[in-house]
């Protein structure tokens, strides 16, 4: 499970052997979500609304290094962590 940022309790994953579309994966506590990174939306799971909004403001700030690490995650390289939401 490559963590790729942790912030306020959430966490975001990628997994090297994930399908396409392009997706990160968050959790919180118990709940978990799949967000598409073209277009910034949850396409499998729930999370509360608050983390919802965290996790989509910090994934805009950062689609482009999402985007680089799912092409790391599909060629198997090192994935890199990307700054938090502060």
């Amino acid at each position: 499970m490559p963590e790729l940022a942790r912030f306020f309790g959430i966490i975001i994953v990628m997994y090297y052997d994930d399908h396409d579309p392009p997706h990160f994966h968050a959790k919180y506590g118990d709940m978990r979500a799949c967000f598409s990174i073209a277009e910034l939306r949850i396409i499998e799971g729930e999370l509360p609304k608050r983390v919802t909004a965290m996790v989509l403001e910090w994934a805009f700030e950062h689609r482009k290094e999402l985007l680089e690490n799912w092409e790391f995650a599909k060629n198997r390289v090192a994935l890199k962590k990307i700054t938090p939401l502060e």
